[in-house]
This record gives C-alpha cells, sequence and structure tokens, in this order.
C-alpha cells in the first residue's frame, strides 16, 4: 500500500517576505488513482502547471495498467504494434535490478497474481491453490527481456505491473525537470513516494511525516516527522490496502516466489535514498521479506537508509532505524 507522507502546509504557505522574483508555487491533482502534491520555487511571473501535467500525462501513457490504450496494457495483450517507450524502458531496467538484488523479492511480472487476489486492475477470482501453481508459471523476471524497442516474453499470459516503482518514477522525472531549470527548492510527492531539494518556503528543512500503522484513516497519527534536504523517500505498508474474508486479512503485497499475500510482524517500511524510484521498489522489497531479512537486506544495498516499524510478540508497534536515519529527526 501507498502509506500517505505528509508534507506539513506551514512550509507551503506565501510568505509577504518572499523574493521579488521568484515565489513558491504550489500544484496538486488526482493521478495514477491516488493523488500528487508537489511545490517549487519558480518565478513569481510563471507557472510550471502545463509541463507538469505533460510529465504525468506522458508516463500515463506509457505503463498505466488500468488505461486499455497505454503502451503496457498493450504489451500486456501481445499488440504486436506496441513498442517500449523510453520510461517504460528505464522502469523496466531497475525493475530487472532490483529483483536480482532481492533474489525476486520485487518482481513486476507479479501482475497475474495481484489480480487474482484482487488488487490489480480487473477483479478478484476465487483463489485456489491449483490457480496459484498455475500463475506462478507466468511469474518471474527472467522469462521476459527487451530487445531493441520490443518487450520479448517467454509465455503470452506474462503481464508487468510497475506499479510498486512508478510512482517513485515519476517523482524523478519531474524533480529532474525542475533540476533541469536551474530550480533548487521543491518538494514533488506521486502517490506517497516523494523527492526533495533545498528548503522550503521558511528556509528550512521540508518536514516529512510517517503515518503510525493504524487501519482506519480516522485514527491517523504521526509517527516520526523527518526533516529532509536532499533525497527521496518511500513508504509501504499493509495496514491500511487489504481485504478480510472467513476472519483472514489479505494484503496487497504479494510474494512473488510463494504466490501469496506476505504475511509478517513488519507493518511499513520507509526507504530513504537518492533516486525514488529505487526508494519506492525496495520498500516493497522489505515488506515482502519481513523484520529480519529487512534489516539483512539493508546491509547490503549501499546508499540508502530504512526505517522500520513492526509488532513485537505482545502486539506493540516498535522501530528499528538504519544509522543515518537519526540526522533526520529533530526533536
Amino acid at each position: 500500500m501507498r502509506t500517505r507522507m505528509i508534507f506539513f502546509a506551514a512550509s507551503l504557505i506565501l510568505l509577504a517576505a518572499c523574493k521579488t522574483s521568484l515565489t513558491y508555487h504550489f500544484q496538486e491533482g488526482p493521478v495514477y488513482g491516488s493523488s500528487y502534491h508537489i511545490t517549487y520555487e519558480y518565478k513569481t511571473s510563471g507557472t510550471l502547471e502545463n509541463e507538469v501535467n505533460g510529465i504525468l500525462q506522458r508516463i500515463n501513457r506509457s505503463m498505466s495498467t488500468y488505461d486499455p490504450n497505454s503502451n503496457l496494457s498493450k504489451l500486456n495483450r501481445n499488440d504486436t504494434s506496441a513498442r517500449v517507450d523510453p520510461d517504460l524502458k528505464r522502469v523496466m531496467e531497475v525493475g530487472w535490478q532490483v529483483s536480482q538484488e532481492s533474489g525476486g523479492a520485487f518482481d513486476m511480472t507479479v501482475a497475474p497474481l495481484v489480480n487474482a487476489w484482487g488488487f490489480g486492475f480487473t477483479g478478484r477470482a476465487k483463489v485456489t491453490p491449483v490457480m496459484i501453481d498455475s500463475l506462478l508459471q507466468l511469474t518471474g523476471y527472467e522469462k521476459v527481456h527487451i530487445e531493441g524497442d520490443r518487450l520479448v516474453k517467454k509465455l503470452p499470459g506474462i503481464m508487468i505491473d510497475p506499479n510498486a516503482i512508478a510512482p517513485g518514477y515519476v517523482s524523478d522525472v519531474v524533480s529532474e525537470f525542475f533540476d533541469s531549470l536551474g530550480i533548487n527548492n521543491y518538494l514533488v510527492e506521486i502517490g506517497g513516494e516523494l523527492r526533495c531539494k533545498g528548503k522550503n518556503k521558511e528556509g528550512n528543512a521540508w518536514r516529512v511525516g510517517v503515518d503510525q500503522p493504524l487501519e482506519k484513516m480516522e485514527d491517523r497519527q504521526i509517527q516520526q516527522v523527518f526533516h529532509l534536504e536532499h533525497i527521496s523517500v518511500a513508504t509501504s505498508g499493509n495496514y491500511r490496502k487489504f481485504y478480510e474474508e472467513n476472519g483472514v486479512k489479505y494484503s496487497h503485497t504479494i510474494n512473488p516466489k510463494t504466490g501469496y499475500p506476505a504475511r509478517s510482524n513488519l507493518l511499513s517500511a520507509t526507504v530513504f535514498a537518492d533516486k525514488c524510484i529505487y526508494a519506492d521498489a525496495y520498500a516493497t522489497v522489505l515488506m515482502v521479506i519481513g523484520f529480519e531479512k529487512a534489516k539483512e537486506f539493508y546491509a547490503k544495498i549501499p546508499g540508502i537508509q530504512v526505517y522500520l516499524i513492526y509488532s513485537d510478540e505482545n502486539g506493540t508497534f516498535k522501530t528499528w532505524q538504519s544509522p543515518g536515519v537519526q540526522s533526520m529527526i529533530r526533536n
């Protein structure tokens, strides 16, 4: 699930003391079945709303699993006229890298399983062990590759689902667009995954909050606030996006190896990285492999920091953080 990370409104309010030539602009709206919030310092006389909307629409046309006319939807249907565009190619390349690093805990070919469990772009099926065994034959990142601009599958029923990595990628693309214009202060949040640079309107680090892992939105509380200046952050969790059947909770994070929803005492995983595409994918990996293995995985991946919320044997919330996280916390 995409755990909402909050950047506080105080950082977005225009102050009278702002520079005469530059001001902070704010843009938000629905996107990719979720929402986005972007703030950036730019010319007072101009806005980049159209350009940002163009980026969001371009990537939706590339890899939306809900738009039947997107490049990815056509590729999933084995439409021979479809080609792998540069955006989709980059996402798939990083996805395969993370799949290899995680031993298959991250796998974008999990789409048929995600659909079967009711968390994808089709209706939920009546899941049986026989069905899962059958669908597992259609999963495995090693069963698909790119040749030029063509997607080559070992089996026609293989489908790609980039939703565990795409929001982070979009955050990177918008941020890099701002970088190309020399914009030094911005925060880009797409579907809960964000990348920031510089300072907020008040000249302070961006304040980003991670939720406590509570099931009901009305019970929502902030677990921890981080002060960030030039970094990406993504959070994944299983405590809101799930359904219950016959007393059993089924989460949306599917283990690609077993075909079943991942179950562990890890409730929320937040990853800090240079690029949001990696933070997004790694957060999913940690939720799949669970608390103990998450700590081991973190130790193998250079350049990231992690903040984990888990449940102990008594059902009490506990946290574990890597050494670099403390510098982002201010009392």
